[in-house]
């Protein structure tokens, strides 16, 4: 969805033992047969991955989920630097940025899909057309948009592929043209929005590319087995360009809403990994494990709310929604894992100061709701907070839905769906008030302000102000300094204080369980990104 939240060292350790060879079955001749090599044992590492994905195409992901298993099986330009998160050289192995910053020229190493198939910087244009083409239906093909030049143009309808200025000078030189400087755009580029997909694959089975069999990647690893709801494994792809890194034989993604599920998983030893299904109530008992790992994260939890319908296309209802939530309790007495009570959706960057947005102010919020034709809340709707399954939102929807009732005198019911449906009704606009989070794509606040342009992809309930659109637009030409990031803070100061666009609950925090002590190359990140060739078992 939508999808933060920010120094280029990558570290690479020796490998463990050494790889089983094919040696010759008897002796050689007139000599000594030699000593057997003994087959290194198998390296299997287990994720507990959250929700099922929705999907393995890269053009239609707009998840984390999603996105830890196209790290594996795909790789772009560029990819995450393990430690810092930033962009680091992958399929392009260097490139060059012009004086005035708008256009850059990749040099792309000689790579293959695991199909023996070249991959060129044609493939990498064709890629790109395709995440822009209308009819794919991309939902982040809004990402390309503000920083390629012509992407909108052609995103939108208003022009042919022609516009988008993306070409291949040869056949291992790929060039863009950008619509203004985009300091931000390197830390970009790893995200699947700017995939690099089999086009000659994709042609051949339509719709059926992405099953086992028929899926051929450039990634670290190759789709072996999809059983959803079940099981997704991948296996160390041997074509890939930088195969002799790659310290993972195996990885299995296991798919679980279920925190308590979760955690007793991983406690009894089924999982390496579990990437945060971390039930409240055990918190505080698993803070004095080593293997508990906590870090900030650039990452915002929000209720977003539908526009389009009434009373919440009231500013004054929305403020007063927003204003009646005590967020500070929420994360003391709720979530407790550390998260920082949030009235703005862009956490602070070194430079951005986030305004204030609308803080906890409940006698202000009385007023608003009355000034709205609502005072005590008499003839307030019935109206829902939606939800995805989890635990852990249904305890924040509970103690939001009772802070309505209690400070506003109005009652919201809640329900919970399965992520994929959670989704499927936010593109439809089939929600009033709609549980949603967003963990910064790259390391500007950028990456939460674009979510919400008009019309914009991942905008479920279609906030729309043309001085918003204006600001962002202007701040994506400007280069990297104090004004554009005044820019993107008057921006904001629009979307959260003047306009109430989304109620943002708190900034998040990382919470995993995996053991460094075993395994290394994975680092705490305020994307919260472990790209996996960097993984090893110690």
């Amino acid at each position: 969805m939508k999808k933060l939240l920010v120094l280029l060292m990558v570290l690479f350790v020796a490998a463990l033992g050494f790889a089983g060879g094919k040696g010759e079955e008897g002796p050689a001749p007139e000599a000594a047969a030699p000593a057997a090599e003994t087959a290194r044992e198998e390296v299997v590492f287990t994720i507990l991955n959250g929700s099922e994905p929705p999907t393995l195409d890269a053009a239609l992901m707009e998840d984390t989920t999603s996105h830890r298993i196209y790290m594996a099986l795909f790789e772009g330009l560029l990819i995450n630097d393990p430690k810092t998160n930033d962009g680091i050289p992958a399929v392009a192995e260097s490139w060059t940025i012009s004086d005035d910053g708008l256009v850059y020229t990749f040099k792309l190493r000689k790579s293959t899909w695991s199909d023996g198939v070249p991959i060129t910087a044609q493939t990498v244009v064709d890629s790109w057309l395709r995440e822009l083409n209308p009819e794919t239906g991309a939902p982040y093909a809004w990402m390309m948009t503000m920083v390629v030049k012509g992407a909108a143009e052609y995103n939108e309808g208003e022009a042919g592929p022609e516009a988008v200025q993306i070409r291949a000078l040869d056949d291992y030189t790929f060039q863009m043209d950008l619509v203004g400087p985009a300091p931000y755009v390197i830390g970009m580029l790893p995200h699947q929005a700017f995939a690099i997909v089999p086009l000659h694959t994709i042609e051949k089975y339509g719709d059926q590319w992405t099953l086992p069999g028929n899926m051929v990647c450039n990634g670290p690893f190759l789709l072996e087995e999809w059983k959803p709801q079940e099981v997704l494994t991948v296996v160390k792809n041997d074509m890939y360009w930088d195969a002799d890194a790659v310290k993972l034989d195996k990885i299995i993604f296991i798919p679980t809403d279920d925190y308590n599920t979760g955690l007793n998983m991983y406690l009894a030893g089924e999982a390496d990994w579990n990437r945060g299904l971390i039930p409240t109530d055990q918190i505080d008992a698993l803070k004095t494990r080593d293997d508990f790992q906590v870090s900030p994260q650039l990452a915002t939890y929000f209720y977003e709310v539908n526009h389009g319908m009434k009373p919440l296309n009231d500013v004054r209802v929305r403020k007063a929604l927003s204003m009646a939530i005590d967020r500070q309790t929420l994360v003391e007495k709720v979530s407790r894992g550390g998260q920082i009570p949030a009235n703005v959706i862009v956490p602070e960057f070194p430079g951005y100061k986030p305004p204030k947005g609308n803080p906890y102010n409940v006698e202000m919020a009385k007023q608003l709701l009355a000034d709205a034709g609502f005072p005590g809340g008499q003839g307030f709707p019935d109206l829902t907070i939606l939800y995805n399954t989890s635990e852990g939102h249904k305890k924040i929807a509970e103690y939001v839905q009772q802070q309505w009732e209690t400070n506003l005198g109005v009652v919201f019911k809640i329900e919970n769906v399965e992520w994929k449906t959670l989704l499927a009704r936010g593109k439809e606009q089939d929600f009033q008030v709609l549980r949603m989070g967003w963990v910064g794509d790259y390391q500007d606040p950028n990456t939460f302000l674009e979510l919400f342009q008009t019309d914009g992809g991942m905008n479920y309930g279609k906030y729309s102000n043309p001085k918003f659109d204006e600001l962002l637009q202007s701040a994506a030409r400007m280069p990297a300094g104090q004004k554009r990031l005044d820019t993107l803070r008057e921006a904001e100061e629009i979307f959260i204080t003047q306009d109430q666009g989304i109620l943002p609950i708190y900034h998040y925090t990382n919470l995993d369980l995996i053991d460094l002590d075993k395994w290394g190359g994975w680092y705490g990140s305020v994307q919260g990104i472990h790209p996996w060739k960097f993984i090893y078992l110690k």
